[in-house]
């Protein structure tokens, strides 16, 4: 597609793929900086915290309630009126299918009701371009993507262009660490909570595996690992604070070993499939928060030459500022919107990469 003229683009971004509603207002510059005019995420932490992790049904209704009060928040905030914008953006997937709907219709009704072009966007594509809004990341670059539902290598070459180097064949990190909290009684959300505890454990005191470390490829494996900690975690029963403390760091030191490995990995796989080296390493999603995993990345991005990037850990969490820039940086592209793309489950960043664990009538798993 041809890139539309220099101009600036205004939008509206909904996001409601998980457990937050959120919206967001940014402007696209002509000369294409990004401005964050204001961005509202409302949590649903607690409203799953009893559960141990995120009820869909319990989410999609939350987003219902909140989402209108979310969108006039934003709008307040960049001082804008619908009528100031150049498009509206929503997530359409992958994600949890009820909230993905609230958010989808929801979009669409405003962008019908004001005539606006309507962007629904896969929620992985604003995530991978994230740093082109935060620090005008050039590209092109590699992402690692790591959240609860995706842990992938992805050369992001550009706007809409995205081959995957190697991605999970099996669980996610973000889920790990997760299933990792639930088992030594840590609270929801699990991510955060193990960091935290690993801060005050001994990571050498348990010798758990690395999946996958040292084998050729970029894919990721963490059930293994899981497995190896729930065996030490039985053999120790009942769990000291102590105990808990050093599993959590044990734990955290396997998987960001088999991160940093992965990485380096797809350095090689990176400059192979591309032709040159990535400008930059950039880490995204949830778990790209963790300041442990961001420490060992930007010792393996110095050694290797390779500049780090990691934006704000407010925008590795689910945000729909990343989702209204995603929809400026298509629509500066030239890239026509698609209005009725419909609402999914699971939808591939990379849609030409054969899927490592399956596919059902929903599409590929990964």
């Amino acid at each position: 597609m041809t890139p539309s003229p220099a101009r600036a683009f205004t939008l509206l971004g909904i996001e409601t793929s998980c457990d937050e509603t959120a919206a967001a207002v940014v402007r696209r510059d002509a000369d294409g900086k990004g401005t964050i005019l204001s961005d509202i995420v409302l949590s649903q932490i607690e409203a799953h915290a009893a559960f141990g992790g995120v009820v869909p049904e319990i989410a999609a209704r939350a987003h219902v309630e909140a989402l209108d009060g979310v969108i006039r928040a934003a709008l307040a905030d960049a001082d804008m009126r619908l009528d100031d914008l150049d498009g509206v953006a929503a997530t359409a997937g992958p994600g949890l299918i009820g909230g993905l709907l609230v958010g989808l219709m929801t979009a669409r009704a405003i962008a019908a009701a004001r005539d606006l072009p309507l962007l629904p966007l896969n929620h992985l594509e604003a995530h991978a371009l994230t740093a082109t809004l935060t620090d005008a990341t050039a590209l092109p670059y590699l992402l690692l993507l790591v959240s609860g539902g995706h842990t992938q290598l992805v050369a992001v070459e550009g706007v809409g262009r995205y081959r995957r180097l190697g991605t999970t064949i099996d669980d996610a990190l973000g889920e790990a660490f997760d299933k990792t909290a639930k088992l030594l009684g840590l609270p929801f959300p699990g991510g955060p909570n193990v960091e935290r505890a690993a801060r005050e454990g001994d990571p050498t005191r348990f010798a758990l595996p690395r999946p996958l470390k040292g084998v050729p490829g970029a894919d990721f494996s963490f059930s293994g690992l899981k497995t190896a900690l729930r065996l030490e975690a039985e053999a120790h029963a009942p769990l000291t604070k102590k105990d808990v403390a050093d599993l959590a760091a044990s734990f955290q030191a396997a998987a960001i070993d088999v991160v940093a490995d992965r990485t380096r990995s797809a350095f090689s796989s990176f400059a192979m499939i591309v032709g040159a080296l990535p400008t930059a390493l950039v880490a995204a999603g949830g778990v790209a928060a963790n300041m442990a995993l961001r420490e060992r990345l930007t010792t393996l991005c110095r050694d290797a030459g390779i500049a780090f990037v990691a934006p704000p850990a407010r925008l590795c969490a689910d945000n729909a500022a990343m989702i209204a820039w995603a929809g400026a940086e298509r629509l500066a592209a030239g890239l026509p919107p698609d209005p009725d793309c419909p609402a999914r489950a699971r939808w591939p960043l990379d849609a030409d990469a054969d899927p490592r664990v399956g596919a059902g009538r929903k599409g590929a798993k990964a």
